[in-house]
């Protein structure tokens, strides 16, 4: 049915006249008298254009054409009786004789309405259907001759009753089903007598196209009609089931929907009344900021898109705080947002040097760096890796490098990241989800060009959750962290601005293609002297101002410092040391806090007291008083260090035992020291029948310390050679290198902190490599000064160079085969 149902059902009755308020139902008899009227020859007619008026039905109609108006005023002046008749084509405005339909309705005009806005409504009541048959005036308005529409008489057989029924229960079912009709319209229904009128009427309300409407009205027979209706009403009854449907579906989601929104803005409402900020001031202060970023297009197009789905977001929900913090995120970052560096490389250079003692490569660097960037203004940042033992400050020197070139520091300590997550970020579907810790430090920085210190990169872990060092090649890859993907920002970050710089103790645990990506700066130990110098510019003022004294409250000389350095620490960097005169420090706080007299120049008694006895002895290191007995050079995750490889005989079968907590490369070293010996006995004047008769015992010192890798190899070549020959290895002699089989020796790495190890332990004399050379031209002259050393390609070069002339008092004897006079 049509929304037009002004009068109801109720609208179909007979016209008495104007003044009418109740309008009766057409009875069979009204339609009668209605069809036995006589209809005129000729007829005003008004055209209609979005609808069609059946015989017996009342409508409304707003007219708006001049003619139209003029037309009715005109016969709502005489007769009331015009002809209506629909056009072919809607879209006209002033159509002509031909445009019109060719089958109308005789209409009487019961009433002519002034509305408010000025328009003019007329209503109206079908009589009898007639035809056009020739125009006769246009102007002002269309008269036509017309002729009565004959209609065929039917038959009320039972096949009409039941289709009449059957029409009758489909309006009823419409009516129930339609929002828009009122259901007091299905008793009218129930009313009307007529066939014809129900069948006029329910055409003229029905929802069906107005061509539709025009073919019923121009059908002769009232079976046909009945069937056309029929069929229009079950695709009515139809569409509106299938509407309902749909309807009840979405129902319930859009109620939950509607009170959802009814409380929250309620909630939005309490909000600002108590002064909170509401959802839409927050969407504003974020529009508000997103104007100022400076950052590429692409990003401005990702961050409307995630603001506007914000705007669509119910405030109550749960993923509204996460899509707020995810803009609040891409606000925070410092996208293309620098800091002026200060190119005056003096100055840098000025404070490079105060701040760290020593360190002349990575200082050289740094000014190299500098120095381009002030030529060409625009350089990628390289990837620094710096590689030494604890505690000689590579960490603090990148504060330093951050301060000489003016920008923000910020340091990642990666030990112990076995997350891929923490370098990436989590994608933020995941509950929880946060951006990588690169991206959290650089948001922490607020500079696109911080100084980035990676510290502790050779203990980056690896698990089934991902490996952290593959995620970190993108990062230091200065070809590719131009547009550097976190998974929880989502849209590529430059990282080519930030200088990098890593940290790390040993090269060996680090993956090689990441290893690959960077710049490899060695920091090596200090010397007893650079030590004493730390000391006395840096380590004893910090500890002063960290206990709260006074420069004159305690005073240490160079010659106290060197006995805390050689008494009680054994380390490459100077950490320990500071801990010690940390202690020293407290000890005078003490004195001074309890008000007790003391001297502010401390003295090695007051050393001894207070960190008590020497924990390194000194003289251990200097002597090989038996024969067997060598000493090694070694690298350990604090620096350099010496070892003693003990060796000694007993009556046997030739058997080799290795103790002292070795690792299987040491053990191979001296399975082929012994095969070597061996194969050469004659050319050391060894027996060869001694291999077979006396069992072989080598051991190095510190068992409780795991002791590997291939640099002990000559030592222990030296130790079998001095205990099978009884000869002592010199005084103040210490070796490194690598054997083989065939009697090479051959490099090995960490020479300088092997070196300064040596000299701690007053060694004055070095075997290593030939191929080492070139790691002693890049010490200091002034560290090597007191030291010899002996470049060698062969064992047998070794052997000549370590070994004395001198057996000892008493020595092998086959004959009895009695245990050796060897340790």
């Amino acid at each position: 049915m049509s929304k037009q149902d002004i009068f109801d059902f109720q609208s179909a009755m007979p016209i008495i006249n104007e003044d009418t308020e109740f309008f009766p139902l057409m009875s069979q008899q009204d339609e009668e008298e209605m069809n036995n009227e006589e209809t005129p020859d000729t007829l005003a007619i008004l055209p209609l254009r979005n609808t069609v008026l059946f015989p017996g039905v009342v409508i409304p109609i707003t007219v708006g054409r001049d003619k139209s108006i003029k037309l009715i005023k005109e016969a709502y002046k005489g007769n009331k009786i015009i002809g209506v008749v629909s056009q072919k084509d809607v879209s006209i405005e002033d159509p002509t004789f031909e445009q019109l339909n060719t089958v109308g309705t005789v209409a009487n005009i019961i009433k002519l309405l002034q509305m408010p806005d000025g328009n003019t409504t007329v209503i109206i009541q079908g009589k009898q259907r007639f035809s056009l048959i020739e125009e006769v005036q246009n102007e002002p308005y269309i008269k036509a001759v017309v002729k009565k529409f004959e209609e065929q008489k039917h038959k009320a057989d039972k096949e009409f009753k039941t289709l009449i029924a059957s029409i009758r229960e489909m309006s009823a079912q419409i009516i129930q089903l339609s929002p828009n009709i009122p259901s007091e319209a299905s008793i009218a229904l129930k009313n009307i007598e007529s066939n014809s009128f129900l069948i006029n009427f329910i055409s003229s309300n029905m929802n069906a196209e107005m061509a539709d409407k025009q073919k019923i009205l121009e059908m002769d027979k009232l079976q046909e009609r009945a069937q056309k209706v029929m069929e229009l009403l079950m695709v009515e009854l139809q569409m509106l089931e299938l509407r309902n449907q749909i309807q009840s579906k979405v129902r319930t989601d859009l109620d939950k929907q509607q009170r959802d929104y009814f409380l929250n803005q309620q909630l939005k409402t309490i909000q600002e009344e108590l002064g909170g900020n509401s959802a839409d001031l927050e969407f504003d202060a974020l529009q508000e900021k997103a104007k100022k970023k400076k950052w590429a297009q692409t990003v401005a197009d990702h961050f409307d898109k995630e603001l506007d789905k914000l705007g669509r977001m119910n405030p109550a929900a749960p993923d509204y705080s996460v899509q707020l913090n995810y803009l609040e995120l891409l606000l925070d970052l410092p996208w293309s947002e620098f800091t002026k560096d200060n190119f005056d490389l003096k100055r840098a250079q000025r404070i490079l040097d105060k701040d760290h003692f020593g360190l002349e490569k990575v200082k050289q660097r740094i000014i190299e760096y500098l120095a381009v960037l002030k030529l060409k203004r625009n350089m990628k940042a390289p990837i620094l890796c710096l590689v030494g033992p604890p505690g000689v400050g590579k960490t603090s020197l990148g504060k330093s490098i951050a301060k000489a070139l003016g920008r923000k520091y910020v340091r990642m300590a990666l030990g112990g990241i076995r997350d891929e997550a923490e370098i990436r970020g989590h994608r933020k579907t995941y509950i929880g989800a946060m951006p990588g810790r690169i991206i959290s430090s650089i948001k922490k920085a607020g500079a696109d060009n911080p100084v980035f210190v990676l510290d502790e990169i050779d203990k980056v872990g690896t698990d089934h959750r991902g490996d952290p060092s593959s995620a970190l090649l993108e990062v230091l890859d200065p070809e590719q962290n131009n547009a550097f993907y976190d998974h929880y920002v989502e849209v590529d970050y430059d990282l080519s601005n930030i200088l990098f710089i890593a940290t790390a103790n040993s090269l060996s645990t680090i993956q090689p293609a990441l290893l690959d990506r960077m710049e490899i700066i060695e920091v090596n130990g200090y010397t007893i002297e650079e030590k004493i110098e730390i000391a006395k510019k840096y380590l004893l003022p910090k500890q002063k101002e960290n206990h709260g004294l006074q420069t004159k409250d305690i005073s240490l000389k160079p010659a106290l410092i060197e006995k805390v350095i050689e008494d009680y620490t054994r380390e490459s960097g100077v950490r320990g040391l500071e801990k010690k005169i940390g202690s020293l420090v407290r000890g005078v706080a003490t004195k001074i806090a309890m008000e007790e007299t003391y001297e502010a120049n401390l003295t090695n008694d007051d050393v001894e007291r207070i960190l008590g006895a020497p924990i390194f002895d000194k003289d251990l290191y200097e002597g090989n008083e038996v024969a067997g007995v060598v000493t090694g050079l070694a690298w350990t995750s604090v620096g350099g260090d010496i070892l003693f490889i003990e060796s000694s005989l007993s009556p046997g079968k030739g058997k080799l035992t290795l103790t002292g907590n070795l690792g299987d490369v040491m053990k191979e070293s001296a399975v082929i020291a012994l095969a070597y010996l061996r194969a050469h006995a004659a050319e050391f004047g060894i027996d060869y029948t001694l291999f077979d008769n006396w069992d072989v015992h080598v051991h190095v010192p510190a068992g409780a310390t795991p002791k590997d890798g291939p640099s002990a190899g000559v030592t222990m070549l030296t130790a079998l050679t001095s205990a099978f020959t009884q000869r002592k290895v010199k005084q103040h002699l210490a070796m490194t290198g690598e054997i083989t089989l065939r009697g090479k020796v051959l490099p090995v790495g960490g020479i300088k902190e092997k070196i300064l190890a040596a000299k701690r332990a007053n060694i004055k004399e070095i075997i290593l490599c030939k191929s080492n050379r070139k790691d002693i031209l890049e010490i200091k002259e002034s560290y090597i000064k007191d030291l010899t050393f002996h470049y060698v390609t062969e064992m047998s070069e070794v052997i000549e160079l370590a070994l004395t002339k001198n057996k000892v008092k008493k020595p092998l004897d086959l004959s009895i085969k009695i245990a050796p006079i060897v340790n």
